[in-house]
């Protein structure tokens, strides 16, 4: 398959590629970007007017299998992030059986290559069963594929342990992703602390319960030179300590979700279970915080948390109702609404955050659009208005507080190994 992509506005978020260029691909990778090429093609997609980047790369996803395919599945999870721009997803190990062996890592990627329509990257469990007990079998999972390591959705709550895994997986060449949260403060809270809580009658979930963990990860960093990344970055106070920690020269990294820079508590009012996820929604202050975050290269990257539900586990009260928000669709007309829109974010940078960095997380040769990579990218346009309306999902988890919501900026087409899976949004 021979693919020509014109005159498109290309930003390959290093700085080498910007501005209108021809895009050449042939066998599934990129032979030559340029300007008035003129191969002979077996397609040939005009994008004038369109921007071109290289293939969104999601460093913290849900596929939910193996396990709980009622929610979603890899065929329906990677069409899903595919529909949304991304070309590569690094999925979390919070399955069923957990992802925190060879056999688990084996599936998942073997399951991909059949049924996957973007690639899959497993991230492995950093403790058995994610009890936080015992370090899982982090060398197997290594050689068996998985790109870095978490117990996402669950903290480890013991540091003596979390020192021992990022040690331990550093000499695998795997980066610890660390779901900040202290269980102690968070007791039974199922939203943020503050006002809204107050009003709502709801137990809330202190901001502390996030900071505390993000300063014990810095400080274990710290000691050992060692990289950690944070996951969902979601209060003004993480943001600083992080801030801080980097301008002492802390090898430490992080995330946010477009729903911490788009939304606050307020989300939550009349009990909307879709607004509940883990880290909560915060105040207007922290919002603020974040956006900030991101425009000073504090938060390097951005990441969708997919986390599909099934209307079940989501149509209770919100005290039972599970956390997540069905993220893959929305991610970028949110970032295109609140970042490029507002100029908080130039294109570059916004590549970076979407595509370079979280490539370089996880190790893998993929958010690039050089010459002789793979050809998987992504093109936009920032202008076409799109209506969210969760019943067009492909995802199986329709658990989303955009649910009717006008975003200026559309993904129109994804490649994959340079064949069009999405086109127009079909």
């Amino acid at each position: 398959m021979r693919l020509l992509i014109k005159n498109g506005f290309v930003t390959d978020g290093i700085g080498i590629h910007t501005g209108i260029r021809d895009i050449y691909i042939e066998g599934g990778v990129i032979k030559q970007i340029g300007e008035n090429l003129s191969y002979q093609a077996d397609r040939v997609i005009d994008a004038e007017g369109l921007y071109v980047f290289p293939g969104f790369v999601d460093a913290h996803c849900h596929l939910r299998d193996p396990g709980y395919e009622y929610k979603e599945d890899i065929k329906s999870g990677t069409l899903s992030a595919a529909y949304g721009g991304f070309t590569s997803v690094a999925c979390m190990p919070n399955t069923n059986p957990v992802a925190d062996n060879k056999a688990v890592i084996t599936y998942i990627i073997d399951k991909a290559k059949k049924e996957g329509v973007v690639h899959v990257y497993p991230i492995g469990a950093i403790t058995k069963g994610q009890k936080g007990e015992v370090l899982a079998d982090i060398g197997e999972m290594k050689e068996a594929g998985a790109v870095a390591i978490s117990d996402d959705g669950v903290p480890v709550a013991s540091a003596s342990l979390m020192r021992k895994a990022i040690q331990y997986a550093s000499a695998f060449g795997l980066t610890v992703i660390s779901h900040c949260e202290d269980l102690s403060l968070k007791e039974n809270g199922s939203m943020n602390e503050g006002y809204m809580s107050t009003v709502l009658g709801l137990p809330g979930i202190p901001h502390e319960a996030e900071e505390v963990m993000v300063a014990r990860e810095i400080l274990l960093s710290e000691g050992l030179g060692i990289p950690v990344h944070i996951a969902h970055v979601s209060t003004k106070t993480s943001v600083t300590l992080i801030r801080d920690a980097k301008k002492r020269g802390v090898r430490i990294t992080c995330e946010t979700c477009p729903h911490y820079f788009s939304l606050t508590d307020e989300a939550v009012r009349g009990y909307n279970t879709n607004a509940k996820v883990n880290p909560p929604l915060r105040t207007e202050e922290d919002r603020l915080a974040i956006l900030e975050g991101l425009a000073d290269d504090t938060i390097d990257i951005i990441a969708t948390d997919h986390a599909p539900h099934h209307i079940d586990e989501k149509d209770v009260e919100f005290n039972l109702a599970s956390n997540g928000i069905s993220g893959f669709e929305t991610a970028f007309g949110l970032c295109s609404e609140y970042l490029l829109k507002t100029g908080v974010l130039s294109l570059e940078r916004f590549v970076s955050k979407i595509a370079v960095n979280p490539a370089r997380l996880l190790r893998i040769p993929k958010g690039t659009l050089k010459e002789g990579s793979a050809a998987d990218i992504t093109v936009c346009d920032l202008k076409k208005e799109t209506i969210v309306d969760v019943r067009k999902f492909r995802s199986k988890g329709k658990n989303s507080p955009f649910d009717g919501k006008r975003l200026q900026g559309a993904v129109i087409y994804t490649v994959v190994d340079g064949n069009v899976v999405v086109e127009n949004r079909e």
